[in-house]
């Protein structure tokens, strides 16, 4: 376990945003509707509320200011690797047994190698926010997935749709990799993926029709800490918060993706007609 003591930098925020513009705090006072004396307050202790959050960061991002992409790349300039998490409700402290079992591998810690990815579980709730971590893997046993047949098996065992097929060998020796290693990394899949996942697993499509239409998601890769001494490895940078103009962006973006996944398997289906269905898979030898 480690605790999380990271909160909004709207202190340093609101200053740039000042300098930025060549205004003052009056001025800032009028364009944002927050009062002078909360502007003050926030300046002087750091403090502030969500309905604040959320009036000075629709503010910025109306303006055009991405700021917390922009911090991604800094961050991503100033230290060697930084991954992201979205939380729903806000972390006090992260524990690798505090996600669903039924998540993509498992119990875990679940982080997104970009900020729109960890955006993008969590913009559907008005009290979400994004953590951005440093980590280090040094020292650390890694099983990485591709967009591959391990994968998608890995994540329909972990999902519970592979019925009959969970106790099969082939199964067991993809289990046995994850349940050994500190850290998974892994192309990640939304419910939008998983609905391609599930066609497979029900025998509706054959398996090059699915993991060509997977690789349309462009969601990059997930990194998963499933012990102790990997989350021992992270350590905390900055809370975002996401105001209501940048989570309806965010789910423009994600509808328009969930076009291109229909699209694509609909043109993958007439293009690869000869794959292997699931039943034929667990068939063939590991």
């Amino acid at each position: 376990m480690i605790n999380i003591d990271c909160e909004y930098k709207i202190k340093e925020d609101i200053s740039f945003i000042i300098e930025t513009e060549k205004i003052n705090k009056i001025e800032l006072s009028k364009r944002t509707g927050i009062s002078r004396v909360t502007l003050d307050g926030i300046v002087k202790n750091g403090t502030t509320t969500d309905s604040v959050c959320e009036k000075f960061y629709s503010y910025v991002f109306n303006n055009n200011y991405r700021i917390n992409t922009v911090k991604e790349e800094l961050l991503k300039e100033k230290y060697d690797k930084v991954l992201f998490h979205g939380s729903k409700k806000g972390l006090s402290k992260i524990l690798v047994t505090g996600s669903r079992n039924n998540c993509d591998f498992g119990n875990g810690f679940y982080l997104g190698e970009t900020y729109n990815q960890a955006l993008s579980f969590v913009f559907e709730n008005d009290k979400s926010s994004v953590y951005s971590f440093r980590c280090s893997l040094d020292g650390l046993d890694i099983c990485k997935f591709d967009c591959s047949m391990e994968w998608m098996l890995a994540i329909c065992y972990h999902r519970g749709t592979l019925g009959p097929y969970s106790n099969s060998e082939k199964i067991k020796h993809i289990v046995d990799k994850i349940n050994t290693a500190d850290v998974i990394i892994a192309p990640i899949a939304d419910n939008k993926m998983f609905y391609v996942m599930a066609q497979f697993t029900d025998g509706e499509i054959n398996a090059d029709v699915a993991l060509h239409s997977l690789s349309a998601s462009k969601l990059g890769f997930q990194y998963i800490f499933k012990t102790e001494k990997a989350l021992n490895k992270l350590i905390p940078i900055e809370k975002y918060y996401l105001c209501a103009p940048e989570r309806d962006e965010c789910k423009k973006q994600l509808i328009e993706r969930s076009f291109e996944i229909d699209t694509k398997l609909k043109l993958a289906k007439r293009e690869f007609k000869t794959g292997s269905y699931i039943e034929e898979i667990f068939d063939e030898k590991l």
